[in-house]
């Protein structure tokens, strides 16, 4: 993680990800964007496991990829989810993709989660969850 809000993690593109031509499945962009938004939780010292465990889901709210080139088997893939929005009610990222070999940009992203309690209805965050993640 740096000082800016970003995390990059790497993952490499499993024969089960994609189809018949080894061209990754659009589906897993968004696996990928949630890999990342986890690690950048987890990187502030907050596992969603605990969050769900206060009674604090995490839902998506919106979502949005914008693919450029296509991912195929075995290629390693760089990561990157930024921070962009953050209050005590929603949470918001954007993210790149990039092929690690060559550096190609293979999709940007972006997406909104808000916090709900159990039942689904929209809940504020508690303070000190706040201040973890705002620091």
């Amino acid at each position: 993680m740096t000082s800016t809000g970003m995390i990059e993690i790497e993952t490499r593109v499993r024969m089960a990800e994609t189809d018949l031509m080894q061209v990754a499945h659009h589906a897993n962009y968004f696996r990928w964007f949630e890999m990342a938004r986890v690690e950048y939780l987890r990187a502030r010292g907050l596992v969603l496991k605990d969050l769900i465990d206060q009674g604090i889901l995490f839902p998506i709210k919106e979502v949005h990829c914008d693919y450029r080139e296509s991912a195929r088997y075995d290629d390693v893939l760089i990561i990157r989810a930024k921070l962009v929005v953050f209050s005590k009610v929603k949470i918001a990222f954007t993210y790149e993709i990039l092929r690690k070999i060559d550096g190609v940009l293979l999709a940007v992203g972006e997406t909104t989660n808000v916090f709900t309690d159990l039942s689904g209805k929209v809940t504020r965050l508690p303070n000190h969850i706040v201040q973890q993640l705002g620091a």
